[in-house]
């Protein structure tokens, strides 16, 4: 049975990844879907669905 790691460190770079996207979105919306990469990446990790 493998221990259960924290994902707290995820959550916080998911957010500010959507505080990024939100800034963009407002500020400059052609360049919105660069930081989609890593809001995506970041929620998947702190659903722990990726290694």
């Amino acid at each position: 049975m493998e221990a259960k790691k924290s994902t707290a460190k995820y959550w916080l770079y998911f957010f500010i990844w959507v505080g990024v996207l939100v800034t963009l979105m407002i500020v400059y919306r052609e360049f919105f879907w660069l930081a989609l990469p890593g809001a995506v990446t970041n929620f998947a990790k702190a659903m722990d669905l990726l290694d």
